[in-house]
């Protein structure tokens, strides 16, 4: 069995880049700007020989309860308890600050063992600041340069000597191998849904799901609901969430992994560096989910930027589930539903039939009926048709509406099959490709919809001529 190793010290001492450096991947967001981290983050790590479990946290922050900074203590006290071994990180260039000594203090109650790693050593004048860190009475400080990647092999040692031989090498081998290969997460070594050679369906792999939306619409408060801890950190304020956190989940022994995603802004409004990045990274989070969760406010549904939002989903060919959150606060439900979906199907015709399911992350109303929902669309997603079956009702169809004449030649439609799933995906063998109406494409992507019953997700027709086997050969005399 592995040991989990959690990161702590104030903000802007490269917490999360250490946590990048011990990963390997530039998971978690870094910038110069204090306090970036929010979130509790867990990965599988590899430190030469040892393979552990590594957490980034938020600064540790002297704060009341009831504010963002106390918040985000408490998610790494939670960290703390659930870590079998600390590094405690400082800015060797800046040296202590009260905060450092305040929370040493902390970290020695809880009786955790602990590593103190002087990050930034490389600077000049870190030094000074080596030397206070024996101030703090957790034992020699081992200098580091997490951005550079420098002091890693006394980190090591430094390791095995506070945990045991024993402890730090304990995992066997298939434990080893599980470790090596980590948590799968957005951007990184993961399985492209797009593949050709995706299966049609497979109930036994993790189902990846994304929860994305405006800022405030309560993406994170609703994972809390889902898997039933307060895992994710949520407030009033707007924005809370940054980085894109992955939270593995089990519903009804069905193994998930549902993404966290920062809230998403107009294009316009996005002014800073810090929110750009966050996006970028819940972006990742789309292109890489099966199912993308866009959680609307209720009280505010439909708003430009959460159809652009759906509309982006699309474009990837995500399947789309709506949840209208903050269900609590409606006085007429009734008469609400039946107006968002009446706009659901008007505003987003291209996932006609999409699930919309109304949810209250606050009170826990309606979860099941929202997993139900993704569950149902991703079977949907994951359908294929036999080309049989396709073409027959191709018959029924050019025999009922068939394709238009254009200039004055009517276009011919031979046959149809099925090229792809995740999403569904067709090729139809016709002349004259180019000239085709968009207009009767719809018309067959909405029949398809409709004749082997596969509502709300993205429907991708290519059309397809074959060579003509003459072409270019001289006229013969």
């Amino acid at each position: 069995m592995t040991f989990k190793v959690a990161i702590i010290g104030r903000p802007n001492v490269g917490k999360s880049t250490l946590f990048n450096r011990l990963v390997g991947k530039k998971l978690a967001l870094v910038d110069d700007t204090p306090g970036v981290t929010r979130d509790r983050r867990v990965h599988a790590a590899k430190l030469y020989d040892l393979h552990f479990d590594v957490i980034d946290t938020a600064g540790f922050e002297d704060a009341g309860a009831s504010t963002l900074p106390g918040r985000m203590r408490a998610q790494t006290e939670i960290a703390i308890r659930e870590a079998d071994l600390i590094f405690f990180t400082i800015d060797a260039k800046s040296g202590l600050l009260p905060d450092d000594r305040t929370f040493a203090e902390i970290v020695r109650k809880s009786g955790k063992p602990v590593v103190l790693v002087a990050n930034k050593a490389e600077a000049r004048g870190a030094q000074g600041g080596m030397l206070e860190a024996w101030e703090l009475g957790l034992g020699e400080p081992i200098p580091v340069s997490a951005e550079h990647g420098q002091g890693m092999p006394d980190l090591r040692d430094a390791v095995i000597a506070a945990l045991g031989e024993e402890r730090a090498f304990g995992e066997d081998e298939e434990d080893d191998e599980e470790a090596a290969a980590g948590e799968v997460l957005i951007g990184e070594d993961i399985a492209d849904p797009d593949a050709e050679d995706a299966p049609a369906y497979d109930d036994t792999k993790p189902m990846r799901i994304a929860v994305v939306g405006r800022p405030n619409a309560g993406k994170s408060t609703l994972i809390n609901a889902l898997i039933g801890e307060e895992r994710l950190l949520t407030g009033p304020e707007a924005g809370i969430t940054r980085d894109s956190i992955s939270v593995d989940w089990d519903w009804r022994g069905r193994l998930i992994k549902l993404f966290d995603t920062a809230g998403m802004r107009r294009k316009a409004r996005i002014h800073e560096k810090l929110e750009v990045m966050s996006v970028q990274d819940g972006l990742r989070a789309i292109r890489f989910a099966e199912i993308v969760i866009i959680v609307l406010d209720a009280t505010i549904p439909f708003e430009k930027q959460d159809l652009q939002i759906a509309d982006l989903i699309i474009r990837e060919g995500r399947a789309p589930v709506i949840a209208f959150n903050k269900w609590d606060l409606i006085d007429n439900p009734q008469e609400l539903l039946a107006e968002l979906r009446e706009k659901t199907e008007r505003l987003l015709p291209q996932v006609r039939g999409i699930q919309a399911v109304p949810v209250s992350a606050e009170t826990g109303r309606g979860l099941d009926k929202l997993m139900d929902a993704v569950l149902k669309t991703h079977k949907v997603w994951n359908s294929r048709v036999s080309t049989g079956r396709l073409n027959r009702w191709l018959e029924g169809i050019l025999a009922h509406h068939p394709p238009p004449a254009v200039a004055g030649r009517r276009l011919k439609v031979k046959y149809v099959t099925q090229a792809k799933t995740r999403p569904p995906g067709f090729v139809v063998q016709c002349s004259r490709p180019e000239a085709m109406p968009q207009s009767y494409v719809r018309y067959l992507s909405n029949s398809l919809r409709e004749a082997f019953d596969m509502p709300g997700v993205p429907i991708r027709i290519a059309l397809r001529t074959s060579d003509n086997p003459f072409a270019g050969r001289a006229k013969k005399r």
